[in-house]
């Protein structure tokens, strides 16, 4: 049985940073776009969906990774070489057993990582990035590792799925650190103050809908252990789905529109599993985030709901320019 967060030592989350494709592009760039719209019934309608930008990348995986942890890492103030443990996700790490020794070794030596504990996360799919930042809280609150930098990374390898009947993706990564120090230097910094996930095993399968019930049973979880209600949380970073689902689920799930954040689903769309942690970046950077306030970083995909609740430690200090 895991303890209540009042029995745990405080974990920190720090210095989220992300990188997008370099390359900007409309919507209409997308081939196969009306095509898809067709086979998936959905009416071209571009501000009912949402579609916007994407962004492209000609940059490999391990790449987009050392760029955006490298960006979390100086902005916490922190020695690479003081990193204990690197948890790397991502829906699809090229090659199999024989590469995937190259494939670490790039980014810890891309990163300047000198001994840390690599853990890879990829079975939860669009869920990756926040159930890494769940292991990474379980490891520091343990004991067992004291700064563990948790980085997601995901690109699109076959341009005539980059439109999903859920989502337009976008290439990128996001990366934060997660550890026992309450004020890194110069880094935005948020309190860990619960997390649960829910998991349905017989609607697993891509062809199901996302659930709203596993959202509300992970709400509950959350809720339940801090003591507060849904209507106390100042904000929920979702993924950028395609804006009528995301409404209805959420809203579905007990959230208000004002709770949402939609301006990224038409500013770059799905970024994987990152799109919590840009969307937690952009409002931060926007001013839209308040000392001592409650967010709630959440994911769902098929049969699975993961949820990370945070509490803004620290101002917010806009100083990283334009991604």
């Amino acid at each position: 049985m895991s303890l209540p967060p009042a029995a745990l030592p405080a974990v920190h989350l720090s210095a989220p940073r992300y990188v997008l494709g370099e390359q900007v592009a409309d919507h209409t760039s997308i081939d196969n776009l009306l095509e898809r719209a067709r086979r998936f019934k959905m009416a071209p309608r571009a501000e009912l969906w949402g579609w916007g930008a994407i962004r492209r990348t000609a940059k490999s995986l391990e790449a987009l990774a050392v760029e955006s942890a490298r960006a979390t890492v100086a902005a916490a103030g922190a020695d690479p070489a003081g990193i204990d443990c690197l948890i790397l996700c991502s829906t699809r790490f090229p090659g199999g057993p024989r590469t995937h020794g190259g494939f670490v070794e790039k980014v810890m030596s891309g990163i300047g990582l000198v001994d840390a504990a690599v853990t890879g996360l990829t079975l939860n799919r669009c869920t990756n990035l926040l159930t890494g930042i769940r292991t990474a809280h379980a490891l520091v609150a343990a004991g067992t590792h004291r700064r563990v930098l948790v980085v997601t990374t995901d690109r699109v390898t076959d341009e005539s799925v980059r439109m999903e009947n859920f989502a337009l993706f976008s290439d990128g990564s996001a990366s934060c650190l997660i550890s026992a120090d309450a004020d890194p230097l110069g880094a935005d910094t948020y309190e860990i103050l619960a997390g649960a996930a829910a998991q349905d095993p017989t609607s697993l399968d891509w062809s199901h809908e996302i659930s709203s019930e596993l959202a509300r049973t992970v709400n509950r979880r959350i809720l339940d252990a801090v003591g507060m209600k849904l209507d106390e949380i100042d904000g929920l970073l979702h993924p950028n789905l395609f804006k009528p689902l995301i409404a209805l689920k959420e809203r579905q799930a007990g959230f208000t529109r004002q709770q949402l954040h939609l301006d990224n689903i038409t500013r770059f769309g799905h970024c994987f599993a990152a799109d919590p942690l840009i969307n937690l970046v952009d409002r931060q950077d926007a001013g839209e985030l308040r000392p001592g306030g409650h967010y709630l970083l959440a994911s769902s995909v098929p049969g699975s709901r993961v949820g990370v609740l945070l509490r803004a430690s620290s101002p917010v200090t806009p100083d990283r320019g334009e991604n």
